[in-house]
């Protein structure tokens, strides 16, 4: 009885319950994580998943990745084989096995430089640091171009030839550095800082030939976008082939695909400007030309304006201008003389027909006759109203019932006012009104 009471209180797990719980626990506690290590006891079944090991030197997990994710593996990954993976902790529940459950797979070194080149750029977009607001213009034509490289390097001897190709006239300094190991980003950073502070360049390449992530790993230290950033020179830069995206590219006020092409970006084509000079040329000779062509045309105006304005000839104009004016005034009085005779024939005509005796006469004789005619309508309407009336009468008197009433006829109505015409319409002590031709007779029905 004891033990079965003891049973009672202890909480009991199956297998299976207990497994999975253990997984419920695993996978809510821990979020997904990175974790790097070595491929072993690869596996690749029909289903198209894959199960492998991860090891180091003293221990190792069981990973699954299923078909959903592995198919986005930028590579084929194989026993022995460096990895970087991203997964979630969890447990196969039909063995009990802790085992990590991948989501995205990437080769470890390449992979590990690529995050840290992530980070950082995240890093210094968030402070600010690319925003194409704070980007310095280049120069139109450069005073002193400035080259950060190595002087034994490819890159320099591509960019002076393409700058001696262009535009062979501007000069251009050179501050050395190393490009590649563990002092190139210190010596860049300085050689920007050098360049800021003696301010004989106007625009500074900063240039490296092409090489892997790790080669061109110093154009990504955050010290070197600092510095680009702090120098107060426009810089182009200009590092490795075109698919090849530094720090220093996003930090700097313009990114060049390659180093020539950098040189490119930076230097003028003298051709175009010899061919501006020369249209320039053309442009000023004949502005000049017209120049010319306007002052002689002036010049001969003024000529013939002042002869013009002669005083023989002036007088001249005068004395024809008062003869025009004599004769138009002359003109004109004749032409309004005869209008205003014109006007006073017309007005006595207007006068004459317009006397108030005839008028006055008219207006009588119009009065008498609308007298007559109004007095005539006047005793025709009263004839017919009057016709009309008798009419009316004789017909009313014909339809009246007070007519029928005198040969001895009557009407009777109850109390409402209704007109009996049988004897269900009464009933006994009802009230009636009897009309006869002369008088009413009230009755009561008994």
């Amino acid at each position: 009885m004891q033990n079965e009471d003891n049973r009672k209180q202890r909480t009991i797990y199956s297998v299976s319950e207990f497994n999975r719980t253990v997984r419920g626990l695993l996978e809510s506690q821990f979020p997904l994580l990175w974790i790097e290590g070595e491929i072993s006891n690869l596996s690749k079944p029909a289903s198209g998943h894959i199960y492998f090991t991860l090891k180091d030197e003293s221990a190792q997990i069981r990973c699954a990745m299923f078909k959903g994710r592995n198919q986005l593996v930028r590579f084929k990954p194989e026993n022995g084989q460096k990895i970087l993976l991203r997964a979630r902790v969890s447990l196969y529940e039909a063995r009990g096995d802790f085992q990590l459950i991948a989501e995205h797979m990437e080769e470890a070194g390449d992979g590990a430089l690529q995050r840290a080149f992530e980070a950082l750029k995240v890093k210094l977009a968030a402070e600010g640091l690319f925003d194409a607001g704070n980007k310095r213009s280049l120069p139109e034509i450069p005073q002193h171009i400035g080259v950060i490289t190595s002087p034994t390097g490819a890159a320099i001897r591509d960019v002076l030839s393409v700058l001696k190709r262009r535009f062979p006239s501007i000069p251009v300094s050179i501050y050395p550095v190393s490009v590649q190991g563990e002092k190139a980003a210190p010596e860049i950073s300085r050689a920007l800082e050098t360049a800021r502070i003696d301010k004989r360049c106007d625009v500074l390449l900063l240039i490296r030939g092409g090489g892997s992530l790790e080669d061109l790993w110093a154009f990504n230290e955050e010290q070197v976008a600092r510095a680009i950033v702090k120098c107060d020179i426009p810089v182009i830069s200009g590092v490795g082939h075109e698919v090849d995206v530094t720090i220093a590219d996003f930090a700097a006020d313009q990114r060049a695909a390659t180093p020539s092409a950098a040189a490119e970006l930076v230097s003028p084509n003298q051709q175009t400007y010899l061919h501006k000079l020369q249209a320039y040329q053309r442009n000023l000779i004949r502005q000049i030309r017209q120049q010319l062509k306007h002052a002689t045309d002036q010049t001969q105006w003024l000529q013939n304006r002042l002869k013009l304005q002669h005083p023989k000839s002036q007088l001249a104009q005068q004395t024809q201008q008062l003869d025009e004016l004599t004769e138009n005034l002359q003109s004109a009085f004749y032409d309004l003389l005869n209008e205003k005779r014109h006007q006073l024939k017309y007005a006595m005509q207007s006068l004459l027909g317009n006397r108030p005796d005839q008028f006055i006469d008219y207006q009588q004789s119009q009065l008498n006759d609308l007298t007559s005619r109004l007095n005539y309508i006047a005793q025709q309407n009263i004839d017919s109203k009057r016709q009309a009336l008798s009419h009316l009468c004789r017909t009313l008197q014909a339809v009246s019932p007070l007519n029928t009433l005198s040969r001895g006829y009557s009407i009777t109505r109850d109390s409402k006012g209704h007109t009996i015409t049988s004897e269900e319409q009464v009933k006994s002590g009802d009230l009636l009104t009897t009309q006869l031709h002369e008088g009413k007779i009230k009755s009561r029905i008994e």
